[in-house]
């Protein structure tokens, strides 16, 4: 059987290490991409030949798209694209906010967002592809102030619609949206929260539906 591809970005660290490492167990060929070299070469080699390192950086789109193109030559197409890389802030609320960060946070939560979905789609159509996004809770309810929120608000809006224009040629969207997760997003560790491991099931889950069904949004939430 013939392995598909899938790129991930933030694929070094937490949600998208996880995934990567998912899709490899379940007979998928991942594109590694994010901005730590050094991680990515170490998860690539721990892969072998189902797995292809590209470094570089998720906020500018022609790093993206080489990345892309890289990825369809070595393994002959792309199957699955996955938006993940994102960042939170330091300061919550609008008030006690950082413009400055804010800036930084739209650049790869949103921008970042768009520049994947850009660039993955001249693929993704030739392959009926899917394309998965990672939204969050913080994007399905109000949080005081929240700028951080209002990113992940975007990310479920636009995926919705990313998903009616795919329709047009067979391809799908899912907006993958956690709850919190015990990752090096937090400074803190959350024992008692989610599992990078938790969101990258639900990636599969989505991604092995039957071609059909498109899994538009999986909301999962810690138990406690």
């Amino acid at each position: 059987m013939t392995r598909k591809t899938l790129f991930i970005t933030g694929a070094s660290t937490g949600i998208g290490e996880a995934t990567a490492r998912s899709a490899v167990e379940h007979g998928w060929n991942v594109g590694l991409f994010a901005r730590s070299e050094d991680k990515l070469a170490k998860l690539a080699d721990e892969f072998g030949d189902h797995a292809l390192a590209l470094p570089g950086d998720a906020t500018d789109l022609q790093s993206q798209t080489d990345a892309l193109n890289k990825l369809a030559q070595h393994f002959g197409s792309v199957d699955a694209a996955y938006a993940n890389a994102g960042t939170g802030l330091s300061a919550s609320g609008t008030d006690a906010g950082d413009p400055d960060e804010w800036h930084k946070m739209i650049h790869l939560n949103i921008m970042g967002l768009l520049w994947t979905t850009k660039a993955a789609m001249p693929h993704l159509k030739e392959s009926k592809g899917h394309l998965l996004m990672t939204g969050s809770a913080a994007g399905r309810v109000h949080l005081k102030g929240s700028v951080y929120g209002a990113t992940k608000w975007f990310v479920h809006g636009y995926g919705g619609n990313v998903a009616q224009e795919m329709r047009e040629f067979g391809g799908r969207c899912s907006v993958i949206a956690p709850g919190m997760v015990d990752t090096p997003f937090f400074e803190e560790a959350k024992p008692d929260k989610l599992k990078p491991s938790d969101v990258a099931r639900s990636v599969i889950f989505a991604l092995e539906a039957d071609p059909r069904a498109n899994i538009q949004e999986v909301f999962l939430m810690p138990t406690q």
